[in-house]
């Protein structure tokens, strides 16, 4: 996926169709909608760090492709607002961690002429962050007003039943069969973030191809640390 000049990466498990909806369907519906049609102002994806949120802006990307760009602050707010020029030009923008540069006077200037350009070109923004955009801190009160017009949703995190099933979902897409001991033994011994599952997952993988086992939990436990 071309991404202007700048260099960045999108997971390859961040599609639609590895995400586990699990009670957060209503956001899911309204992303596949917009990619659809690309005819949407956009939405704030708001939840706690597991909840998905950038998953579900890279799927976005992933199913957009040159028509859209992904942008996460946290890695890219040392090179300062001007990374943002030009940015409209895509009919959709994603921005992961956007509360990173609330209170930041130049960034959110920024941002405020990134929101019309897109919107003088009918373009979409999709924003995420841990918190609501009232408790995002903005400080250019006409900034606040324009995310406070985005369609809200708000993630939920799985519990331990949909951690497994979504893992399992993964597996299966990569033409893999996890059994529930197996995913219970990994969620057990693991972090609980999907990207930390993830790659533990590929590297399960890697180990099993190479050694021709499958994934039982013995097998697990040679390859996974105390």
């Amino acid at each position: 996926m071309s991404q202007l000049a700048l260099p960045l990466r999108t997971a390859d498990y961040a599609v639609f169709d590895s995400f586990w909806t699990a009670g957060n369907e209503p956001a899911v519906a309204y992303l596949q909608e917009l990619v659809g049609t690309a005819q949407s102002p956009g939405c704030w994806l708001s939840g706690p760090a597991t909840s998905g949120k950038t998953h579900l802006l890279q799927a976005v990307c992933e199913r957009m492709g040159d028509r859209s760009v992904y942008l996460p602050l946290q890695e890219l707010v040392e090179a300062g607002p001007g990374i943002l020029e030009g940015m409209a030009s895509r009919p959709v923008v994603c921005i992961d961690d956007i509360t990173t540069v609330a209170g930041k006077p130049d960034w959110e200037h920024a941002l405020f002429d990134v929101w019309h350009q897109l919107s003088d070109a009918q373009g979409t923004l999709v924003l995420a962050s841990r918190a609501t955009v009232r408790e995002s801190g903005f400080e250019l009160a006409d900034l606040q007003s324009r995310f406070s017009q985005l369609a809200v949703f708000q993630l939920r995190t799985l519990d331990e039943e949909e951690l497994a099933r979504a893992l399992q979902m993964r597996a299966r897409h990569r033409g893999l069969e996890l059994p529930d001991q197996t995913a219970r033994y990994m969620l057990s011994r693991s972090r609980r973030d999907m990207a930390s599952l993830y790659t533990l997952l590929d590297q399960l993988d890697a180990e099993a191809l190479r050694t021709q086992r499958r994934l039982t939990v013995p097998f697990v436990k040679t390859v996974m640390p105390d």
